[in-house]
C-alpha cells in the first residue's frame, strides 16, 4: 500500500490556471472554532462517515488508541445533520453510501461557510474518478481501502496538525 497514484489534471497542474494544486503540500485554513481549538488539552475530534459499521469501528478503535476522539455517522445525510453539534477537527468520508454519498457530502460541506475550512479525507477505493472528483470539491486527503492502521493515523494526524492535501498508501502524494 505504499504505491504512488499520480493523477494529472490540466487545471490542477497549472495549465490554463494560474495556480496548481499539489497533494502533499499544506494549505492551512482554520477560521472555524473546532473541538480541539475550544477544549484545552484535546488532541482532536474526528467525524468518521461510512455506511459500513465494521469500517467505522475499525477507524474508531485505531484513532482512539492514539488519543483522538471519534464520532461516527452512517452516511452523508447523517454527517450533515450532526456536524455543527459535533464540531469535528477532521471529517473522513467513504464515497459510496446510501442517501448522500461522500463526494456530494464534501461538496455540501465546502459550500457551507461554517464547514468549508474543515479538513476532509476520503477513505474509499480511491479510483481515479474519486480522486479527481474529490479534488474538484476540495477534499484534502485520500486513503485507499484496505488501509494499514498506521497510514490512517498518519493521514488524520497530519490533517489535525494543519497539513492539507495529504494521503497515505495508494493515494499518497497524489500530484496534480
Amino acid at each position: 500500500m505504499n504505491g504512488f497514484c499520480g493523477v494529472w489534471h490540466p487545471v490542477r497542474a497549472g495549465v490554463g490556471h494560474p495556480r496548481g494544486v499539489e497533494v502533499g503540500k499544506t494549505r492551512t485554513r482554520w477560521p472555524v472554532r473546532t473541538y480541539s481549538r475550544v477544549v484545552p488539552g484535546a488532541s482532536g475530534r474526528v467525524l468518521v462517515v461510512d455506511d459500513n459499521k465494521v469500517i467505522r469501528q475499525l477507524i474508531r478503535v485505531n484513532l482512539e488508541l492514539e488519543g483522538i476522539e471519534v464520532v461516527t455517522a452512517a452516511d452523508g445525510a447523517e454527517c450533515l445533520d450532526v456536524v455543527h453539534q459535533v464540531r469535528p477537527d477532521v471529517i473522513t468520508l467513504d464515497v459510496v453510501m446510501p442517501r448522500l454519498d461522500g463526494l456530494r457530502t464534501a461538496a455540501q460541506l465546502r459550500a457551507d461557510s461554517r464547514t468549508r475550512d474543515l479538513p476532509l479525507a476520503i477513505i474509499s477505493g480511491c479510483t481515479q474518478y474519486e480522486i479527481e472528483s474529490g479534488l474538484d470539491v476540495g477534499v484534502d486527503a485520500f486513503l485507499p481501502k484496505p488501509f494499514e492502521p498506521a497510514e490512517l493515523v498518519s493521514v488524520v494526524r497530519r490533517l489535525l496538525e494543519g497539513e492539507r492535501r495529504v494521503g497515505g498508501g495508494l493515494g499518497a502524494g497524489v500530484r496534480v
